[in-house]
């Protein structure tokens, strides 16, 4: 199946940083100066752009001397997970176990708890 360019107009530039941190965007480029077939300067370029949740997740390095023991870092390392209701990204222990607590949602599972107790 491919995929076909839409165009959505209600988009902002939010929705697109949000995509990209997401998703990711990571560009390479090699340059080189040549005279008469010598190489004289070869630069290689990487870049990427992601959020440390994907990073992480597509196993891209950090930069040495990286604190991984702060409270953001490991707030990225938790597995989270799309609320199937509002789409918002949630920790998965929690949506199981509690619900969406953007939206409400509740899970079988957090109303067999909540039916338990």
């Amino acid at each position: 199946m491919a995929l076909e360019p839409s165009r959505d107009s209600s988009g902002t530039l939010v929705d697109v940083i949000d995509r990209i941190l997401d998703k990711g965007l990571v560009i390479n480029a090699d340059i080189t100066v040549s005279v008469a077939g010598v190489e004289l300067l070869g630069i290689k370029i990487r870049a990427a752009l992601a959020s440390f949740e994907t990073a992480a997740k597509y196993g891209l390095e950090f930069p040495s001397g990286t604190n991984y023991e702060t409270a953001a870092w490991k707030e990225a390392m938790v597995g989270k997970e799309n609320c199937p209701q509002c789409d918002k990204r949630v920790a998965t222990e929690e949506l199981i176990t509690i619900g969406c607590p953007w939206c409400g949602w509740i899970s079988a599972k957090a109303r067999a708890l909540k039916a338990e107790a």
